[in-house]
Parts: C-alpha cells; sequence; structure tokens
C-alpha cells in the first residue's frame, strides 16, 4: 500500500495574482484602445478595492463573459463587472440591477452617463472620472456590509 498525499483542491486565484487565464483571454481579445480603458478600470477597481475597508480579497473571474470583480472573501459587496459596449465604443461599468446602487449613483454624480439601472457608461476616447468611479466602486464592494450595517442600527436591542 502506497502512502498517497491528499490531492488540494486548487487555489481561488485572487485578482492581485495573476488573472485567471480566461479573464487575460478576455482581455487580449479586445482592440488596442478599449483594452487599456479597461485595464484602467481594473486597476481602479483593484486599487479601490485594495484601499476601502472591509472589502478583503477580490476575487477575479469570468461572468457573464465580463471581467468580474468579486468579495467572495468578505461577501462585503456586489460583483462589479466591466467590458466593452462594442456598438456604442464605450466601456461599462456594470452592478447588479436589483440593487439601489446605479440609482444613488445617479444622485451623487448626475453628469455621468448611465445605461439604465445597470451600469455606467464611458466613452472610450474620454479620459476615466477617477474620483466618481472610485466611490462608486467603493459603494458597491461595500454594499450588503453597509446594509448589515444599516440594519444593526435598526434594529432594537
Amino acid at each position: 500500500m502506497t502512502n498517497m498525499a491528499a490531492k488540494k483542491p486548487p487555489a481561488r486565484r485572487s485578482a492581485r495574482d495573476l488573472p485567471d487565464p480566461a479573464v487575460a483571454a478576455l482581455f487580449d481579445a479586445y482592440p488596442k484602445p478599449q483594452k487599456s480603458k479597461l485595464l484602467a478600470l481594473r486597476r481602479l477597481i483593484l486599487d479601490t478595492a485594495r484601499t476601502t475597508e472591509g472589502v478583503g480579497a477580490i476575487e477575479e473571474a469570468l461572468k457573464w463573459g465580463q471581467a468580474s470583480y468579486l468579495t467572495s472573501e468578505t461577501k462585503s459587496g456586489s460583483t462589479v463587472r466591466i467590458d466593452w459596449v462594442k456598438s456604442a465604443n464605450q466601456v461599462a461599468v456594470y452592478f447588479h440591477c436589483q440593487t439601489d446602487l446605479v440609482e444613488t449613483f445617479r444622485e451623487l454624480y448626475p453628469e455621468l452617463n448611465y445605461g439604465g439601472n445597470r451600469s455606467i457608461l464611458l466613452d472610450a476616447a474620454d479620459a476615466l472620472p477617477e474620483a466618481a468611479l472610485r466611490h462608486c466602486v467603493a459603494l458597491a464592494l461595500t454594499y450588503h456590509l453597509n446594509k448589515r450595517k444599516n440594519n444593526d442600527k435598526t434594529t432594537p436591542r
């Protein structure tokens, strides 16, 4: 009888590590200008996650054919996705449509362009509105955490 070591399940990749091969392939498939803009958005999301209290490690994965950023470790927030909107030559930052996130963003940043109740749309040729996007991404990545805190405040003791 041989001594067989138990196989460890593959470690989940974190966006701080090498990206998921499927996500890397997606970025590689974008035309250069859109790829550059989407990689800038990726950096903004990862940096925002790193500097926002309570978020923890971010998981980068391919969801619905889009680069997606999840708070799998802490469950602090709602998934943020990014993609190129080919028909309009825009890039989009997508949020869960059953949250009030985009409604909140509209109130805070009426100057941004929105796609219904699910996205912020950015012209591929324009500079990123970094301050506004960082705030919006931070709100998304702490969405559940903030809901829990608000529920704790309203629950009688």
